[in-house]
């Protein structure tokens, strides 16, 4: 199948199906010298597990440990590729074989058959939300050498099922269930959660990713623009289903007086482009939000189709999530790391910049 790898310089290549042996990848492109070991791709990998920033709200408990193949040498990047593999330790295929033949209203069910004549129908196989640790993977990689270069990536969730955090504490968000932006979403949030559970349904949200320390100049020009490969890297999440990038939406309903961003001497009077202008990175922080849909798989009743064309109604069993949040949010860091990884050694291909 294509489309498995991202990336022109700074490359992930990602296996693996939501009820096979194992899923990895392959990093290609990361210099050599980088410290990078297990337990640090393991620190990225742990923020995505049930229960780590929110409610365990799935009851699949992978213990998702992951193990290094190649590419490192006592700590550091030898320059070579970069393997890894995560087994699948906590699979319950037998929950899928009612509805083999059925497409899952909201799933990729239809369009994986459509395309391929056939599907993995445990879990949804390879379109399965469980393809994203192997992201979280490759972008701890990315972070690694980021973070000497003073890049850093963070994010929040700034709204679930409809209701807004107040305001935004990126830092302390890593440490507060749901990876909340403050602290007087949660008890709200919680309350919400678990009112929908009990109805079978789920929840949407948004996500807010920021990343300090970009310097400006990153980006082409025309095609390759730094927020058009944002804006793909996190469209590519299963979940997303819109992005916006600084004042995004928001930007329609202004003026030019009061969407351009004044240069004073003392810098940008504000950010309403989110740190990219003409497709590079003017060097303030870049801004971006995701919006998250809900998770398709519900305890309701739903109008759908089998694979023969017969009517059927479904109700969706197995273990599923009341809300990609909070697990979604360390991916959509790791995919954001990814791009200005790849970005920032194009630069150093150019001969310019950092």
């Amino acid at each position: 199948m294509a489309g498995n790898t991202f990336g022109s310089i700074f490359k992930l290549t990602t296996f693996g199906e939501s009820h096979g042996p194992a899923l990895g990848g392959v990093v290609d492109g990361c210099p050599a010298g980088i410290i990078l070991d297990e337990a640090a791709i393991q620190t990225e990998l742990d923020k995505r597990r049930p229960g780590q920033g929110g409610l365990a709200v799935t009851a699949r408990n992978e213990p998702d440990r992951i193990r290094l193949l190649s590419g490192v040498f006592e700590g550091r990047t030898t320059g070579t590729s970069i393997g890894f593999a995560i087994e699948n330790t906590d699979q319950r295929s037998r929950d899928y074989g009612d509805i083999k033949d059925v497409f899952r209203p909201g799933h990729g069910d239809m369009t994986y058959e459509a395309k391929y004549g056939l599907r993995d129908y445990r879990g949804g196989g390879r379109s399965s939300g469980r393809e994203t640790v192997s992201r979280v993977a490759g972008g701890a990689v990315a972070g690694a050498f980021l973070e000497p270069l003073g890049i850093t990536v963070r994010a929040a969730a700034v709204e679930l099922g409809g209701i807004a955090a107040e305001s935004l504490d990126m830092g302390g968000a890593e440490h507060r269930q749901f990876f909340a932006a403050d602290d007087n979403a949660v008890l709200r949030w919680q309350k919400l959660v678990k009112e929908v559970a009990a109805q079978g349904d789920t929840l949407g949200g948004i996500v807010e990713i920021r990343a300090q320390g970009v310097p400006a100049g990153l980006g082409e020009p025309v095609f390759d623009k730094l927020d058009a490969r944002l804006a793909a890297a996190l469209m590519s999440v299963g979940a997303v289903k819109g992005v916006e990038i600084g004042s995004g939406f928001a930007a329609s309903r202004m003026r030019g007086s009061e969407n351009n961003d004044a240069m004073l001497d003392t810098g940008f009077a504000s950010n309403n482009a989110g740190g990219i202008l003409a497709g590079i990175s003017s060097g303030q922080e870049i801004v971006l939000r995701a919006a998250i849909k809900p998770i398709p798989s519900i305890a309701l009743d739903q109008h759908t189709r089998d694979r023969f064309g017969a009517a059927r109604t479904i109700r969706v069993g197995g273990r599923h999530d009341i809300c990609a949040i909070p697990r979604v949010v360390p991916v959509l860091s790791a995919m954001v790391r990814l791009v200005l990884a790849d970005m920032v050694l194009l630069q150093r291909r150019m001969g310019v910049g950092t």
